[in-house]
């Protein structure tokens, strides 16, 4: 039995993110663990959503409310999937990455935070900090940055 029984990765919809969703889900497949997909967003101004409305016409559709949120858990979740998670749950968290993701650990109680090393180790990261680096150091719970940049 695994040590691990719910797991949460955070995605913003990069490539690299997702190479860190199939490291959890593989994880999670293999303890039998519950997995939770995140993505942080901030909520559209409405004003900014007019205009940009005004420009993509037809496609506006997906800028409007959390719509490029829930199409990147929607892939998050496939990625998952193929890569053995079962219990997967998706949640849509209005925020900052860092703190969003951490306060979802707290709420679901998690074991284990998985997170990808994108930004770890640029000169801005190391200046103003970075979504790797802040989480294992603020987290209540384990922390696995995955390498996803190549």
């Amino acid at each position: 039995m695994s040590a691990y029984r719910t797991v949460v990765v955070g995605t913003d919809g990069s490539e690299s993110s997702y190479r860190a969703v199939e490291k959890a889900a593989a994880l999670a497949g293999d303890a039998g663990a519950k997995l939770f997909v995140a993505c942080a967003y901030y909520p559209a101004d409405p004003k900014d959503i007019g205009k940009d409305a005004d420009v993509l016409g037809d496609e506006a559709y997906q800028i409007t409310g959390a719509a490029p949120t829930y199409e990147i858990l929607r892939t998050a979740r496939e990625r998952a999937v193929a890569k053995g998670a079962k219990d997967i749950v998706e949640r849509a968290v209005v925020g900052a990455p860092v703190e969003s993701l951490l306060a979802l650990v707290d709420e679901v109680e998690a074991d284990l935070l998985v997170i990808g090393n994108r930004g770890l180790n640029t000169l801005t990261g190391r200046l103003l900090g970075s979504v790797p680096s802040d989480a294992a150091r603020k987290s209540t719970s384990d922390v696995l940055i995955v390498h996803t940049v190549r």
